[in-house]
């Protein structure tokens, strides 16, 4: 065993997908489904399966106090290998060896029972870990002040709200003193001060010579917290190397500029969950036309369509603008300045949608950009979020006249208006 925490050897996972429809409310619904599918049967067609693997060939090792990052673009088989090390899911082919307990978090609560009451699932969650009473018992006073519901304790976790929940749960994973701390990107459902928590709790369990694995789509924080990180891409082991290297290697791998998405043949596969689920994006330029090349002087739209299966309160769409090297420009969606009895937190019934933001000419600096785009209800639920889906290139065009050479520094190039007097 040495000075390994983990070993993964080979580890592959794969499922076996069958053709899925979307949930019928109506009786006709429900009568065309039931026909389609005896008509299946009949044809034996049901018997067309695919295979999809998620992980393929992955093998690394971790040793023990070492701090890794593993990042990759949605899809990458990063949540899939977590929930291998945590043995919710046992691999397909291949191995991993685990030295030491495991504490988990890779979705809200995980692990908890929803009947319980807090404290009891704090009690519940350390017996899991192999923890005595006793231990359990000197660290319960700063579970419960770190997590912040402490008026809540004695109440049934079902009776949370998901930033209650995911607050417990955290407090409980980082504070029961696990050998090996593996932490998804759960953690985007709390509030930024939260998160600023979450992640120093994180940086002093790393100092502490425990071992943490962490995927995330925030760059700064995998620089910052990890020693190493771990490049997935399509289901393989990409790279390894410091964060920083890795990183650099991850956004240099960008496709060409892409201005349009289409999801909606991919069915439920298409990124989404129960409630909402993404149909298309595009970016189009001033004339209406979708394109990868941007005019500096003038405006563009980021077009969003999905469609709303099931009635949602709160729902927000939007996007985020990011540079190659994973700066985000600004974030933004549809509730901005809409948060009146039309907008905002207004029911949106099923049916189809599209939102639309207009980006100001004279706004963005030359270069390449990408757009990750993605739609939750705060604090409930995240529906889905696709990293970098769309590109364009903000072409050198000129400068306000459009006639001269006008190279600016930094990120954006806004034409902000000036006065000029004479001083006598």
């Amino acid at each position: 065993m040495g000075d390994i925490a983990i070993r993964a050897e080979n580890l592959s996972k794969a499922y076996r997908i069958t053709a899925t429809h979307y949930r019928h409310d109506t009786l006709r619904g429900h009568l065309a489904e039931g026909l389609k599918s005896m008509l299946q049967v009949l044809s034996r067609s049901h018997s067309q399966k695919e295979t999809f693997w998620p992980l393929r060939d992955v093998s690394f090792e971790v040793k023990r106090g070492d701090t890794v990052g593993i990042v990759g673009r949605n899809g990458a088989g990063k949540s899939t290998l977590l929930k291998i090390l945590s043995r919710i899911t046992d691999p397909t082919s291949g191995r991993a060896e685990i030295y030491g307990r495991i504490g988990s978090l890779l979705e809200v609560g995980t692990g908890f029972d929803h009947d319980l009451t807090g404290l009891e699932n704090i009690y519940l969650s350390g017996a899991i870990l192999g923890m005595r009473k006793t231990e359990i018992d000197r660290k319960l006073d700063e579970i419960v002040a770190f997590s912040e519901v402490g008026k809540f304790i004695d109440t049934p976790v079902k009776r949370y709200s998901s930033g209650m929940y995911v607050r417990l749960a955290f407090a409980v994973a980082a504070h029961l003193e696990p050998e090996i701390l593996i932490v998804d990107e759960v953690l985007a459902v709390g509030d930024a001060a939260f998160q600023r928590k979450c992640l120093g709790k994180m940086g002093d369990v790393a100092q502490e010579g425990r071992t943490v694995l962490f995927v995330s789509h925030n760059m700064p924080a995998i620089a910052r917290l990890c020693r190493w990180a771990i490049w997935l891409d399509g289901g393989r082991l990409k790279d390894t190397g410091t964060p920083d290297e890795v990183v650099a290697q991850y956004f240099a791998s960008g496709r060409e500029p892409e201005g349009e998405v289409n999801y909606r043949a991919h069915g439920q596969r298409a990124p989404g969950s129960e409630a909402v689920r993404l149909v298309a994006a595009r970016v189009r330029a001033a004339n209406g036309a979708v394109t990868t090349s941007i005019d500096a002087r003038n405006p563009f739209t980021v077009e969003i369509e999905y469609e709303v299966l099931r009635s949602d309160v709160g729902l927000r769409v939007g996007f985020s603008l990011v540079t190659p090297d994973g700066i985000v420009v600004f974030s933004t969606n549809d509730a901005d300045g809409t948060r009146d009895a039309d907008h905002g937190e207004a029911r949106r019934a099923p049916g189809l949608y599209i939102s639309t933001c207009t980006i100001p000419g004279h706004f963005l600096n030359y270069g390449q950009y990408f757009v990750t785009i993605g739609a939750d209800t705060p604090l409930i639920q995240s529906h889905f979020l696709v990293d970098r889906v769309l590109a364009f290139v903000v072409e050198q065009t000129g400068g306000v006249g459009g006639h001269i050479s006008d190279g600016r520094q930094g990120l954006l190039r806004p034409e902000l208006p000036w006065i000029i007097d004479r001083a006598e």
